[in-house]
Parts: C-alpha cells; sequence; structure tokens
C-alpha cells in the first residue's frame, strides 16, 4: 500500500473515532489544532456557507425568507429567521450522502404561522375596523401623494 494510501485509510479511522468522542473531547482537540500549526479556518465550515444544503433546503429558505419581507421584516433578518426554521425543520446540511436522511419536523413553519393574526385576535370588532379605516386613509393618502409626486 502507498503512503498516501495509508494516511487516507488513517484519516478515516481518526473520523470514525472522532464521531465516537464526546463533545467535549472533540473541543479540546479543536483548540489544540492552531498549536499544531493547523489554523481553525481550515477545518471549520465558515458561517454563511450554504454548500451543504440541498438544493430544496435553499429553495424552501428562499420561499420562507420571501414570505418574512413580504411582511416588512428587514431582509437581514429574514435569512436570518428563513435559514434558522430551515435548519429546524431539516436538522442543517444534508448534503452528506445518501441514506443519512432524518424525518423533517415542521412545527417551525406551522408555529411561525399560527403567530401571525394573534395581535388582530385579541382585539375587539370595534378596534379592527378602527385601525382598517386608519389603514385605508393612509393607502389613499399615499396613493394621492406619489401621484401628485409624478
Amino acid at each position: 500500500m502507498s503512503g498516501k494510501g495509508h494516511a487516507l485509510s488513517a484519516a478515516v479511522a481518526g473520523t470514525a473515532r472522532a464521531a465516537r468522542r464526546s463533545e467535549k473531547q472533540r473541543a479540546a482537540a479543536v483548540r489544540r489544532l492552531p498549536r499544531l500549526g493547523i489554523p481553525l479556518q481550515e477545518i471549520a465550515m465558515p458561517r454563511g456557507d450554504k454548500s451543504s444544503y440541498t438544493d430544496k433546503q435553499k429553495r424552501q429558505a428562499e420561499h420562507i425568507e420571501s414570505g418574512y419581507e413580504h411582511r416588512g421584516v428587514p431582509k437581514d433578518e429574514a435569512e436570518r429567521r428563513a435559514w434558522a426554521t430551515v435548519n429546524k425543520e431539516t436538522g442543517g446540511g444534508k448534503k452528506s450522502g445518501s441514506g443519512r436522511g432524518q424525518a423533517e419536523n415542521h412545527e417551525p413553519s406551522r408555529k411561525g404561522g399560527r403567530l401571525g393574526g394573534k395581535a388582530a385576535a385579541s382585539r375587539t370588532a370595534a378596534e379592527r375596523s378602527a385601525s382598517a379605516k386608519k389603514a385605508a386613509a393612509t393607502r389613499k393618502r399615499n396613493a394621492a401623494a406619489r401621484a401628485a409626486h409624478h
């Protein structure tokens, strides 16, 4: 066996051992890496790297993000919430190989949908009506201002 092949099998055996390590042991090993001359950046996936996500997960995040933006959430916050929802539902990036799937939990999406409308539900019909009339007046005023501006 060539030196390279042996090193590869040793690395594979090392990753199998690492998988069995406790979280505490893993953290200690990661702290030792800089002393061994291995920068953390080389082993840690940079934050924001979406390469380990499937196309489906990326589409889901895009769709969730656009829903948040439609509700008036700022772009950065919408993206953060969207990926948090995808991670919570699917358990993070899934592009590690076939047969590694976990069941998806759609409760986070349901929760987000349920949260919308709670404010309106806690108000009386008169309060909702007054709010709707105020909103209609604002839209009318804004439309008139836009028409006068153009």
